[in-house]
C-alpha cells in the first residue's frame, strides 16, 4: 500500500528504482540502518566484547524467540494470509524441523549449516502432504484437514520414531560450531538467528511481487475465477504449503539449536493456535504483519499479562464468590490473552500492519492526510 505512494515532488526515474522495495533514499538509510542497529545491539549488552552493559543478555534471547517465531508466522502469512489456505497444524510442521535438524545432526554428525536446510527441505515435503487435500475442500475442512497434522505428526515422533526422538523425553541437541567458533549462547546465536530472519522476511516479500505471488493473491481472492484465468490453483496450493512448511522448518531447526533440547509438549496444538493469533493482531497478507504479530504477543505474554494478572487474580474471586479461586488463578491469563485477540478482531480486524500502513500514507500525504 505505502510503497506505491511517495511524497509530493518524487517520482520514480528507473524501472529498477520503480520495483524496488525501498523506493526512496530515505527509505533506504532507514532500513539499512535499522539493521545495523540490530546488529549491534549484542555488542553493548552484558556478555558482549565491550564489556557494557546498556542492553541486558536476556533480552538477546528474547529477541532470538521473537525472531524465530517471526519466521514461522512468515509462512504462515504465506499460505493464510496471501493465498487464503487456511492451516491449524503449523506447530506440528515446526516439530519435523526441530526434530529433523536434532536428528541429522545428533545421529547423522551432520554440521549444523546442513542440517538446516535439510530439516527444511524435509519439512517442505511433509507440508506438500497435508496439502493434497486442498485439491478438494477449503475452508473449515481444509482447516480439519491440517489439524489431522498436529495430531499425526507429533504421534509419529512419539511412538513409532522414539527411538530416535526419545519419544516424550526431551531430546538434546548439539551446539553448532563453524570452525574454531562455538554457538553456545544468546549472543552466539544471535548472529545467526536475526540476519536469517531478516533474510526470510525479505525471500517473502520479493516472492510475493513474482508471478506465483500474484498466482497465490489470485487463488486467495477467487479460486473460481483464477481457474478461469488459466491459474493451475492446484499446483500454487501446493506451492503456498510447500513455502509455508519450509518457513516452519527452518524456525524449527533454529528452535532447536537455540534451545539445545526438544519436548513435544513445546509443539502442542495450542501452538498452532498462538501463530494463527499472532497473524490475525499483526495483520495477515502484509509484509510486516508476522513481525508485529509476534513482536506484540510476545510482549503480551512476558510483560502485559505478567503485569495486571496479579490484580485480576486478587479482584475477580471478590466479585466472582460462587466461583473456585483455584479455577479463576488458572484461568488468568488464558482468558486476557482471549480477551485481547477479540478486542483486535473487533477493532482492528486487518491487524497492527494495516493501521501501520496508514500511518505512513498518512505521513506521506501530509499535509493533506485527512
Amino acid at each position: 500500500m505505502s510503497a506505491n505512494i511517495r511524497p509530493s515532488g518524487i517520482f520514480d526515474t528507473t524501472y529498477a528504482q520503480d520495483i524496488s522495495i525501498n523506493r526512496t533514499r530515505g527509505d533506504k538509510i532507514l532500513a539499512n540502518g535499522l539493521f545495523i542497529i540490530l546488529l549491534l545491539l549484542p555488542l553493548v549488552s552484558d556478555a558482549g566484547p565491550l564489556g557494557l552493559s546498556i542492553i541486558p543478555e536476556a533480552l538477546l534471547g528474547t529477541i532470538n524467540t521473537i525472531a524465530i517465531l517471526i519466521i514461522a508466522v512468515q509462512g504462515l502469512n504465506l499460505l493464510v494470509g496471501y493465498t487464503g489456505q487456511i492451516s491449524l497444524g503449523h506447530a506440528a510442521f515446526m516439530a519435523v524441523g526441530a526434530y529433523s535438524a536434532a536428528i541429522l545432526g545428533r545421529e547423522l554428525g551432520m554440521t549444523f549449516w546442513l542440517a538446516l536446510p535439510l530439516s527444511a527441505l524435509i519439512t517442505g515435503v511433509v507440508g506438500l502432504i497435508f496439502g493434497l487435500p486442498s485439491l478438494r475442500v477449503k475452508g473449515f475442512y481444509l482447516a480439519m484437514a491440517t489439524l489431522a497434522a498436529q495430531f499425526i505428526i507429533p504421534w509419529i515422533l512419539q511412538y513409532p520414531l522414539a527411538d530416535i526422538t526419545n519419544g516424550t523425553r526431551p531430546l538434546p541437541v548439539p551446539i553448532p560450531e563453524l570452525g574454531p567458533l562455538t554457538f553456545s549462547g544468546d549472543v552466539e546465536m544471535y548472529y545467526i538467528i536475526v540476519p536469517l530472519s531478516v533474510f526470510l522476511m525479505l525471500a517473502a516479500r520479493n516472492i510475493i511481487r513474482t508471478r506465483t505471488g500474484r498466482a497465490f493473491i489470485s487463488v486467495r481472492d477467487n479460486d473460481l475465477a483464477a481457474e478461469q484465468l488459466g491459474i493451475n490453483v492446484f499446483w500454487y496450493k501446493l506451492q503456498a504449503f510447500f513455502l509455508s512448511a519450509l518457513y516452519a522448518g527452518v524456525a524449527g531447526a533454529l528452535f532447536a539449536y537455540e534451545t539445545n533440547s526438544l519436548s513435544l509438549q513445546q509443539f502442542q496444538l495450542s501452538k498452532s493456535i498462538e501463530f494463527l493469533a499472532m497473524l490475525i493482531i499483526g495483520g495477515a497478507g502484509f509484509p510486516l504483519g508476522a513481525m508485529f504479530g509476534t513482536g506484540f504477543v510476545i510482549l503480551l505474554q512476558q510483560n502485559i499479562i505478567p503485569l495486571v494478572a496479579p490484580w485480576f487474580r486478587e479482584t475477580l474471586p471478590q466479585l466472582l464468590p460462587f466461583v473456585d479461586s483455584v479455577n479463576i488463578v488458572a484461568a488468568v491469563n488464558p482468558t486476557l490473552f482471549g480477551l485481547v485477540l477479540i478486542t483486535f478482531l473487533i477493532i482492528e480486524p486487518r491487524g497492527l500492519a494495516h493501521r501501520w500502513e496508514i500511518l505512513k500514507i498518512s505521513w506521506k500525504l501530509r499535509p493533506y492526510s485527512h
